[in-house]
């Protein structure tokens, strides 16, 4: 059994409003992307990595790699307009046999550890399908949007909630035939969870971290900067 993990980075960043990509920022002057590779590079069971990057990004990506020593582990596939697109993109070029797994992981979750990543692909390896969750902390209301503004409808129980993080991680042939039917269907989801339960699936959820933050807006940046220093 082989293990192949997607990270899609073809995302612009506006809502970071750094000039630039947030996977290209730096994060203890090492750029966010590459920290995600160094995770999933560190853990023994991963046989290669695609990164899905804008071809205008394919050079620097390439450069940073190199300079890194991840190079002969990781592939770079052009990337899509949405996150649905680079995955699939990057699903269309790995030969793996539906057995095999394949983790998705954001480019921008900088933090995740080797062992949430291993937990990942036992589950996988149980139950076909799982991603990492974090419990919810706050009250979860759902609302109804109206004219005048959110009227809340329900209070949901938070035992009944987990925020959704990555990796991931699916059987290839489950993730193929799940982004086959979006496809045909011209469904676009939020997560590769939810293409796969789409498609009638079950997924696990293995227990996340608060650590393992996805970067999007610039106090994001410093969040993360914290976490790192207490590692």
């Amino acid at each position: 059994m082989q293990v192949f993990v997607i990270l899609p980075a073809a995302g612009l960043g506006t809502r970071m409003a750094a000039g630039q990509p947030k996977q290209f920022l730096e994060l203890a002057g090492v750029p966010i992307l590459i920290h995600s590779l160094r995770a999933f590079a560190q853990v023994p069971q991963v046989t290669a990595i695609y990164v899905a990057v804008r071809a205008s990004e394919q050079e620097r990506v390439e450069a940073q790699i190199k300079e890194h020593g991840f190079a002969k582990r990781v592939r770079i596939v052009t990337g899509g307009d949405t996150r649905q697109e680079s995955v699939a993109n990057a699903l269309k070029a790995i030969a793996c046999s539906d057995e095999d797994i394949v983790l998705v992981h954001d480019a921008v979750r900088p933090l995740i550890d080797a062992a949430t990543i291993s937990r990942t692909i036992e589950a996988v390896e149980k139950h076909n399908a799982a991603i990492v969750g974090l419990p919810a902390i706050d009250t979860i209301k759902q609302v109804e949007r109206t004219a005048a503004g959110a009227i809340i409808t329900a209070t949901i129980p938070r035992e009944y909630i987990v925020q959704a993080q990555t990796p991931q991680g699916f059987r290839c042939g489950l993730l193929k035939r799940a982004f086959a039917e979006a496809l045909s269907d011209g469904f676009v989801g939020t997560d590769e969870a939810s293409i796969v339960e789409r498609a009638g699936a079950q997924v696990f959820v293995v227990p996340g971290s608060a650590a393992n933050i996805k970067i999007t807006q610039p106090g994001d940046l410093e969040l993360a900067e914290f976490y790192l220093s207490r590692q």
